[in-house]
C-alpha cells in the first residue's frame, strides 16, 4: 500500500528545510524483523537546528514517530502514517569530555559508545555493547544489559519537543524506572551526556568481548529477530514463563519462537509483521493461561495493520 504524497506541501511550509523528506519509504528495507509498510513521509534532519525548525513548521494535527535502528521495534504491515523521523549523520557525534565524561549525538549505536568509552580509557559503559539500538532508544527506553542501566551512567539529555523548543535535562527530569522514561513521548532525543570513571582500556575492551560472547552463545544475533519480545515481570525472567508455557520454538506463519533464547522472535524469512504480533500475542496468553502473569511487550509496535485486520490481543481473541 501507499499514502499520500506529503512532501510537497511540507517542503512549501519550509523554505530553509536542510534535512531530506522520502514519501512512502519502505521501512521493511531497514527494520531488523525485515517486515512492515512504509512510511508516509521519513524525514532525516541535518543537525538539531533542523529538527527543531522542521517541527516548529510542522502542523499540530499531523503524526509524528521517531525510529532509530530500528532494533526493537515492529511496524505493521499497512505502514506508519503522517511523518517518521530518523536522525542520521548530524546525531552521530561522540567526544570525550574532563572527568571522564562522553557527549554523544543519538544516532549513534550502543556499541560505538562503548568502544568510544574504552578508547578515552572511560569504565562504566560497557554494557553498551550488549544492546543492538542506537543512544536515542537507549534514553526512551532506559535501555540496560548485564546488571546496568542507562540511568546509572546518565548526566543530561538534550531534547526538541514538537514545537521547536531545545531542552536539557537532568537525570531526574527523565522520570527513569525500568524500561521507562517519562519524559513526554513526542519529545526527540539529540544528545547524551554520560558520567563514567577512570578505567583500563585493555580491560574494558576485555569486559566488552565477555558482552558480546554472552550475547553470541545465549541470544540469536544471527537470525532476523527484534531483541527482547517481553520485559521481565517483577520477580520473573520472560524466557522461563515463556519455556515454562510450553512456546518454546512455536511458529505461527513465517513467525517463530527461538529455541536458543524463547524471549526472542524470528522471522524465519517469509513472515509478515502480522504473523510476528500474532506469535507475540499468543505467548502473552499461554503465559498467562499456565502462570497467571501478564506479560508486556518490551518490543515497541508502531503503525497500522492492513486494511480490516486486527492488531494486539484481538489477534488470539
Amino acid at each position: 500500500m501507499s499514502f499520500p504524497d506529503l512532501s510537497g506541501e511540507l517542503t512549501a511550509r519550509m523554505p530553509d528545510l536542510r534535512g531530506r523528506l522520502v514519501p512512502n519509504f519502505d521501512l521493511s528495507s531497514i527494520t531488523w524483523f525485515r517486515v512492515g509498510g512504509p512510511a508516509q513521509l521519513l524525514f532525516t534532519p541535518a543537525d538539531e537546528a533542523d529538527l527543531a525548525y522542521f517541527l516548529s513548521r510542522t502542523p499540530a494535527d499531523l503524526p509524528v514517530t521517531v525510529i532509530g535502528l530500528c532494533s526493537n521495534l515492529l511496524v505493521r504491515d499497512g505502514g506508519i502514517p503522517g511523518i517518521v523521523i530518523r536522525l542520521g549523520r548530524g546525531f552521530s557525534h561522540i567526544k570525550a569530555e574532563p572527568g571522564h565524561r562522553l557527549r554523544v549525538g543519538t544516532a549513534v549505536p550502543d556499541v560505538k559508545v562503548a568502544r568510544a568509552a574504552a578508547d578515552a580509557g572511560i569504565a562504566g559503559l560497557a554494557f553498551y555493547r550488549g544492546i543492538p539500538g542506537s543512544i536515542g532508544g537507549a534514553l526512551r527506553m532506559n535501555g540496560g544489559a548485564h546488571g546496568t542501566e542507562t540511568k546509572d551512567v546518565l548526566v543530561e539529555a538534550r531534547a526538541v519537543d514538537r514545537q521547536g523548543n531545545i531542552h536539557v535535562l537532568s537525570l531526574a527530569d527523565m522520570g527513569y524506572s525500568y524500561r521507562h522514561c517519562s519524559v513526554p513521548s513526542d519529545w526527540i532525543f539529540t544528545e547524551a551526556t554520560y558520567q563514567g570513571r577512570p578505567g583500563d582500556s585493555a580491560e574494558i575492551l576485555k569486559q566488552m568481548d565477555e558482552v558480546a560472547q554472552y550475547r553470541e552463545e545465549n541470544q540469536p544475533t544471527r537470525e532476523r529477530t527484534g531483541g527482547s519480545t517481553f520485559k521481565n515481570p517483577p520477580g520473573h525472567s520472560a524466557w522461563k514463563l515463556i519455556d515454562a508455557a510450553g512456546c518454546r520454538g512455536m511458529r505461527i506463519g513465517g513467525a517463530k519462537v527461538s529455541e536458543m533464547h524463547c524471549n526472542f522472535l524470528i522471522n524465519e524469512g517469509e513472515a509478515t509483521a502480522e504473523d510476528i504480533e500474532r506469535l507475540g500475542e499468543t505467548v502473552r496468553a499461554r503465559v498467562k493461561a499456565n502462570s497467571d502473569v501478564t506479560l508486556q511487550w518490551e518490543i515497541v509496535r508502531l503503525g497500522l495493520p492492513l486494511d480490516g485486520r486486527p492488531t494486539g490481543e484481538a489477534l488470539v481473541s
